[in-house]
């Protein structure tokens, strides 16, 4: 054997594999198969963000989930049946699976099971990058996987190699796993309370100044326009939670200072616990006195997107405040046929078009928030000027609010100096 042949036969494969999955989604009362098809879309594109490969995808329609399994006895076994066929790595459920349920599934599946919220978490426990942020995570990680603890989700320490945090099933008993988790999250809520004290003290310091929150459902485009309006490198991806830790940044606008801060994106179905979590990195939501509400006007449920939103800000207490509603992607929004283009159009190609009417978005969500909306594309650098004009016009009143005499000290009564000279 040759001296290369050797030293080939001693180098081993660490670069990670990657994991592959299957998508599982039940279609409601009420609900359309395109419609659960576009909530599997997401879940793939959050797989997508954990670093794993969705393979394929499962529907059923059922009035509810099954109490034993979620999905009915025949389509469990199609499921066993491709995953087994296709050594499938993990199942990912569109919707929260109870204890048993999971336990269930994995005595059944044989695999990892994850649901929603344990795939969000996962997200963020890996793109958590402050102090806060990964203890409010693994605090919230673990809380949710406490009554859930399985075989397979044993020794849940960080390891190496594999997508997330998966870990394997080592040799404690789960019993025994149980009473450390439980230790480590009495540890985690005490850590917790310190570092949202230092919060709480560093969000005091920032009284007098107009605060300003980036707020939307994931993927929108905040970090981009954050990072347009600040000239900041904050991480800008096209991937959902690309940012989870809050980021605030002094900004000022003809002579007016304000905080703009980029929060996490929300989410359809967001994890109960990370909320809870979150309280000290939402306190930045619900302590601005602006909100300016980012909306991707390119994404085909975008007014399902604000809906989410809305309701997850009313969720949090911060549901009143003052929005400027940002239209963002416009770009990618196929534009209004002009008049003589319609003439040429059928009835059935003007109803079927996917074109949106800017005007009469702008005067209903005018109408709805009292605030004009905004329509540009952060990305490309479209219609930046008219944003900034509006945002100045907005943190302007709020400014006044707190220095309700700062026009009166900037002008000079010139009658004072007649005749002087």
């Amino acid at each position: 054997m040759s001296k290369i042949s050797r030293k080939f036969q001693k180098l081993f494969e660490t670069a990670p594999i990657q994991e592959t999955a299957v998508m599982v989604a039940l279609i409601r009362q009420g609900q359309t198969e395109q419609q659960v098809q576009e909530y599997l879309e997401e879940l793939a594109f959050l797989t997508e963000t954990l670093g794993a490969k969705t393979v394929y995808k499962f529907t059923q329609r059922l009035e509810r989930p099954d109490v034993r399994t979620f999905v009915g006895t025949g389509k469990l076994e199609e499921i066993r049946a491709y995953v087994t066929h296709f050594e499938v790595d993990m199942v990912i459920f569109d919707d929260d699976l109870s204890p048993s349920q999971m336990r269930n599934l994995e005595n059944e599946l044989k695999v990892k099971v994850y649901d929603r919220s344990l795939l969000i978490l996962d997200i963020f426990l890996n793109r958590a990058q402050t102090a806060q942020a990964k203890t409010q995570v693994e605090l919230a990680r673990f809380q949710y996987l406490l009554p859930r603890l399985t075989r397979m989700w044993t020794h849940l320490e960080r390891q190496r190699g594999g997508t997330g945090t998966r870990g394997g099933a080592g040799e404690k008993e789960i019993e025994t796993d149980k009473r450390d988790i439980r230790n480590k999250i009495t540890l985690l809520k005490e850590k917790l309370k310190e570092i949202e004290k230092q919060s709480a003290t560093q969000r005091k310091g920032r009284k007098g100044i107009v605060r300003v929150a980036l707020v939307g459902y994931t993927n929108v485009g905040k970090s981009t326009l954050m990072n347009l309006i600040t000239k900041s490198d904050i991480l800008a991806e096209n991937k959902l939670f690309a940012t989870v830790d809050s980021t605030v940044r002094k900004v000022v606008y003809e002579n007016i200072p304000f905080l703009l801060s980029d929060t996490v994106g929300f989410i359809r179905k967001l994890p109960t616990h990370l909320i809870e979590s979150f309280k000290s990195t939402l306190d930045e939501i619900r302590e601005a006195d602006l909100l300016v509400h980012v909306v991707d006007l390119s994404h085909p449920n975008f007014e399902d997107h604000i809906n989410v939103v809305n309701n997850t800000l009313n969720e949090i207490g911060a549901g009143d405040k003052p929005v400027l509603l940002v239209f963002n992607k416009v770009d990618l929004v196929p534009k209004m046929p002009s008049e003589e283009e319609m003439m040429h159009m059928t009835e059935l190609e003007v109803a079927e078009s996917k074109y949106l009417d800017f005007q009469k978005l702008a005067v209903a969500y005018q109408k709805k928030y009292g605030i004009a909306p905004v329509f540009m594309a952060a990305f490309e650098g479209t219609n930046v000027e008219g944003f900034r004009d509006s945002l100045t016009k907005e943190v302007r009143k709020q400014h006044l609010k707190i220095y309700p005499h700062y026009l009166e000290d900037e002008v000079v009564d010139m009658s004072k100096f007649e005749g002087e000279g």
